[in-house]
């Protein structure tokens, strides 16, 4: 006689700092947790997160491995513009660490972490999601009450629960970690963060140099097809004297766009994470964002599982709209305008020496937060963006 089939409130399906988080804060809650996450996977990532996401989060200084104090920016004409943190610092984390870590607490916290691979979901009239994943060579099945997708921008269970998730914008990323140099060289600081605004590392997008301690991510990402990464990372590294410093992995995946428009089926099922499009335009920053989403998610789930009201869902996406739905408009719009060619990203990189810039810049990513207590500063900006971007001034 087989076991009965085991009942979850939850199945998280992905492993990352969205679907962990989700799956930490449910069993905090005292929910019935599955976190299903497929094992070898490491996300393209430089790694940033802000000190809100250290406040919010409560990760621990060990999973910090560099704290940066500066961003250069590098225009096309190889002219830099460097913006100092001023106070505080940009945390640094390895997601071949981090995302385990984050796993690990959410399996402290009392949800059942397994490895396996998400097949499909089915429902047979019992009010009950059926969830099929394979875990080495055998085919497992467990029911749930929900299931939260948090597994990527090409979210397997938002193609299939999801109508029009197939069709989401996405930008490829990819990166390489590098050990330093054995001899020292190499242009990079253990403090700061090089941003490379040129089109022949990427046609719409930008490439990176993050320091990791002593490894370095050195990644560029675009939509453009037939655009190499690859060679651009190559000729990267060759231009800023780090060919030599040994490759310790390259890992490549899809970032998302822009949020959707819709994150559940209103019956079962709620997107998260890059799945639900959680990924800030312009900048590409997807930690804090991701981990806020879980939490979303996780609070719309409890509600859910508390009322049966599958309406209850739709929370999670109107709650982070309302937080951050004008910041990822603004920054859509900002890369629309500034990303197209090498002549504005000249002169968007000059628009970054400005003092009432890097301020608002650092104050609105630091606390995740629209700097609104100066509206002079902003009309400031505002009169200057105009003015490189008709060109009447020099970049």
């Amino acid at each position: 006689m087989s076991e009965p089939t085991e009942i979850f409130d939850c199945v998280v399906v992905g492993g990352g700092p969205a679907g962990a988080t989700a799956a930490t804060d449910l069993a905090r809650l005292g929910r019935r947790v599955l976190l299903l996450d497929k094992p070898g996977r490491i996300k393209p990532c430089g790694g940033a997160i802000p000190p809100r996401a250290i406040r919010d989060f409560a990760i621990p200084d060990a999973q910090i491995v560099a704290r940066i104090k500066l961003a250069r920016m590098i225009a096309p004409s190889d002219k830099t513009v460097d913006m100092p943190v001023g106070e505080g610092f940009v945390g640094m984390v390895d997601r071949e660490h981090f995302d385990p870590w984050l796993r690990d607490r959410a399996a402290l916290a009392g949800a059942d972490h397994r490895a396996g691979t998400y097949e499909r979901i089915s429902r047979d009239g019992s009010g009950l999601a059926t969830v099929h994943y394979r875990a080495g060579d055998a085919a497992v099945t467990v029911k749930a009450k929900l299931v939260i997708g948090a597994d990527g921008a090409s979210s397997p269970v938002g193609r299939a629960e999801i109508p029009g998730h197939a069709g989401m914008k996405q930008v490829f990323a990819y990166h390489e970690i590098v050990r330093l140099p054995a001899d020292g060289g190499g242009d990079v600081s253990a403090t700061r963060c090089d941003v490379f605004y040129q089109g022949k590392h990427s046609p719409d997008f930008y490439a990176w140099i993050f320091p990791h301690g002593d490894t370095i991510s050195i990644g560029t990402g675009s939509a453009v097809k037939g655009f190499s990464l690859r060679t651009a990372i190559r000729n990267l590294r060759a231009a800023t004297g780090l060919a030599a410093g040994e490759t310790v992995r390259r890992e490549g995946a899809p970032l998302p766009l822009k949020p959707l428009k819709k994150w559940d089926n209103g019956r079962d099922v709620l997107l998260t994470g890059d799945a639900a499009g959680l990924v800030a335009p312009a900048s590409g920053e997807g930690i804090y964002y991701a981990m806020l989403g879980g939490r979303l998610a996780a609070e719309a789930a409890d509600a859910f599982l508390k009322t049966g009201d599958a309406r209850a869902l739709a929370q999670a996406r109107r709650r982070f709209m309302k937080l951050h739905g004008r910041v990822f408009l603004i920054l859509r719009i900002m890369q629309g305008v500034w990303y197209r060619n090498d002549a504005l990203r000249e002169r968007f990189v000059s628009i970054c020496r400005d003092k009432d810039v890097q301020q608002l810049t650092w104050e609105a990513y630091m606390n995740k937060e629209l700097v609104r207590k100066k509206p002079m500063a902003h009309v400031k900006i505002f009169l200057k963006d105009m003015a490189h971007l008709f060109r009447w001034v020099s970049p």
